[in-house]
């Protein structure tokens, strides 16, 4: 496990930590990695019941690392973000997150497959994939409109609204806004809560609340190949410029 992603058990919970301050916690390929494996190491683990997943400094994350990006673009099921993605759509025991800063992109995302979002009061998520020439993935496209509605996911996705955590709790998207001395508090204590409890009996609830897993194994894939096709396009160079030059992009 590399040093930027921290896991430690205790009282049957798994807790992940994304640990690359210093970058906000943006994502790169070897991250992807080591939190797919974590994933599916506490599915697996007889003492694991619960994960908790949060970050370290004042970001959740501020989702994939730009650089590392353009160096290992996000190409086939095998790329670790697929193996990440479709591991998170398919854990059998309970997540809960606590979202200690702002969460973009895929920080936005992976929330809709959680069970529990907690959320800092000062926390944003968004979604600015349209700001860098690309499309929504996770199953976003997906999840979020059957979350939120067509209209307000609309504003998430295409204008690259960030969502409060105080909007959050009230589109669905969290289970709460809570100060910074209460968020991992709050979070531990749900996570030990569900690991007191019958685990099979938790482990199929959530099957039986999780419907329509196959259409978001599809929307996933077909997410991909649209944006495996837009990684490839004139917009997308001319946004990630746009992004480094720290001017407006110009898409003609």
């Amino acid at each position: 496990m590399i040093n930027e992603i921290q896991t430690s058990v205790e009282n049957r919970v798994m807790t992940v930590r994304f640990n690359r301050a210093d970058k906000k916690n943006a994502i790169t390929a070897a991250m992807y990695t080591a939190l797919a494996d974590a994933f599916a190491d506490a599915d697996k683990r007889d003492d694991v019941r619960v994960v908790l997943i949060t970050g370290n400094g004042d970001a959740f994350t501020a989702g994939n690392d730009l650089a590392d990006f353009q160096n290992n673009p996000p190409r086939g099921a095998d790329k670790p973000v697929a193996r990440f993605l479709r591991q998170i759509a398919s854990m059998e025991k309970p997540v809960v997150a606590a979202v200690n800063g702002f969460a973009v992109g895929v920080g936005l995302t992976m929330l809709l497959h959680f069970d529990f979002v907690y959320m800092a009061e000062g926390a944003k998520i968004s979604a600015p994939f349209v700001d860098l020439a690309l499309v929504p993935e996770a199953a976003s496209s997906l999840l979020l409109p059957q979350r939120i509605g067509h209209a307000k996911a609309a504003e998430v996705f295409m204008l690259g609204k960030r969502v409060t955590a105080d909007e959050a709790v009230h589109m669905g998207i969290a289970n709460g806004a809570l100060s910074a001395e209460e968020l991992m508090p709050t979070a531990e204590g749900v996570a030990l809560a569900l690991a007191k409890k019958a685990p099979e009996a938790v482990r199929q609830t959530k099957a039986l609340m999780r419907t329509g897993r196959e259409d978001v194994l599809a929307r996933m894939d077909a997410e991909s190949a649209i944006f495996g096709k837009q990684l490839q396009s004139a917009e997308v160079m001319e946004a990630i410029m746009a992004f480094w030059e720290k001017r407006e992009p110009n898409f003609g």
